[in-house]
């Protein structure tokens, strides 16, 4: 097998310079006021080829300079057993996303989304200053944001880009981005999440003994992503962070978050775990209460709601089957011609140089992968579940990772795209400074609650 002292090329470096080429290009072409959809570059596309490419040449090296003579057969059966995982975890998945949709489904109708829009309505007020008071964008971008926090991603992506048609409206220069859009956009990267339902159903999937264990650390580190895309975007457009409102929200929250990473600190890890599931029970409980008495009083037939968003948490489940299988076979072989491997032992070496937990080493690949491909991202989590355990930190630190930020290049492809902006101005660098703090919350916090 190789070694870190191997005189051939490191699959880390290979990796890490494609990462590298993806990321300035669309960076240079974004600087040089010219969008790149993510489609014209096939980002996902590429790292696919590049994944299968890399087994293929790692198994070379392995047959023919080290003799390895059953890598190739290894790699073959990860393809059949990749294939037959990802076509098992799809069909697993239809019951609990079906619970969840229904659940959902039942809170949209019975106006949960509004209820949340009108309560940060003061908020968001003096955060889009330039926006006209009563303008009815404010409602469309409060559903959105809310539809996000929920886990309604159906309904928050067509929210969204008619947000974006009315931001558009009252854009000045209809080729460069207003402070509003990219406020807009920047907190909807951020991915701040109430209810983590797919991953919840994943984890589940996978054989978590507590699916929802991870509910707690992810919504704290989705937060402090939030907070500093909040902050970044409030820096570059000169609005006034010591408005009365604005920070009074911000130590509220702020400090609701910190006090419980104190706490979870000043606990055993056994109470910790206890509590911490505790009190992801009775919020996931609560929110279900919340969601059935409110659409009771505004006399909804729950039960037909129910089945309703039911349904298409089946249809949800059979259509991820195809992309979960194509990209977990990739990763498969990726990690059957021992790359993976080398890649996370790399990765550990440094970890251990910077005084980081090593063992955290094997979630750097999700988080590498989140800000250019959610499927990739998710395929990585699931297939650090797999071969790490869904109750180890790795697995659960795959899972904080996938819900803590989103996609950044494909929202910003997308909802630029749709209204024909070409220079994004500070989009991209808050969106990615977002990426950086939630992707160093994610470790801290997982460090300090499965450590």
């Amino acid at each position: 097998m190789f070694t870190l002292c191997s005189p051939y090329i490191h699959p880390f470096h290979i990796a890490f310079s494609a990462y590298r080429f993806l990321f300035f290009y669309h960076f240079s072409c974004i600087y040089q006021k010219k969008i790149v959809p993510l489609r014209s570059i096939m980002v996902l596309n590429y790292i696919w080829i590049g994944l299968i490419l890399l087994a293929v040449i790692m198994g070379c090296v392995q047959f023919f300079v080290f003799g390895q003579s059953e890598i190739f057969t290894e790699i073959l059966n990860s393809t059949f057993a990749s294939a037959k995982n990802g076509f098992e975890i799809s069909i697993g998945l239809t019951g609990i996303l079906a619970l969840w949709m229904g659940i959902l489904n039942i809170g949209q109708q019975g106006g949960v989304v509004n209820t949340l829009s009108r309560g940060v309505a003061p908020f968001f007020r003096r955060i889009f200053p330039e926006i006209p008071p009563k303008h009815p964008v404010f409602g469309t971008m409060f559903m959105n944001i809310a539809s996000n926090m929920l886990g309604l991603d159906n309904a928050a992506t067509p929210i969204g880009l008619k947000a974006m048609a009315q931001l558009q409206e009252i854009n000045p220069d209809k080729q460069k981005a207003s402070n509003a859009m990219i406020m807009f956009i920047v907190l909807g990267a951020s991915g701040l999440t109430i209810i983590p339902t797919t991953i919840m159903a994943y984890r589940a999937q996978m054989g978590a003994a507590n699916p929802a264990d991870v509910f707690l650390p992810l919504m704290i580190a989705t937060y402090f992503s939030t907070l500093a895309g909040l902050l970044a975007c409030c820096f570059m457009q000169k609005i006034k962070i010591w408005d009365k409102v604005i920070i009074g929200t911000i130590l509220l929250l702020t400090g609701i978050m910190v006090g419980m990473l104190f706490a979870a600190r000043s606990l055993p890890e056994a109470t910790l775990n206890t509590v911490s599931a505790l009190i992801a029970a009775v919020l996931l409980l609560s929110v279900i209460c919340w969601f059935i008495i409110q659409a009771t009083v505004r006399k909804v037939n729950v039960y037909e709601a129910f089945i309703d968003g039911a349904k298409g948490g089946f249809q949800t489940a059979i259509g991820i089957i195809p992309y979960l299988i194509a990209i977990l076979v990739a990763v498969g072989m990726f990690r059957a011609s021992g790359a993976m491997g080398l890649l996370e032992q790399g990765i550990g070496h440094l970890f251990a140089w910077m005084g980081v937990n090593p063992d955290m080493a094997g979630a750097v690949p999700t988080a590498l992968m989140k800000p250019l491909s959610g499927s990739g991202a998710r395929g990585m989590m699931i297939e650090a579940m797999a071969t790490h355990g869904a109750d180890s930190l790795v697995g659960r630190l795959c899972c904080i990772l996938q819900g803590t930020t989103d996609t950044t290049f494909y929202i910003i492809a997308v909802y630029f795209g749709s209204v024909g902006i070409k220079n994004t101005r500070h989009a991209v660098g808050c969106c990615l400074f977002c990426d950086l703090i939630g992707t160093i919350a994610a470790f801290i916090i997982a460090n300090i609650f499965f450590g």
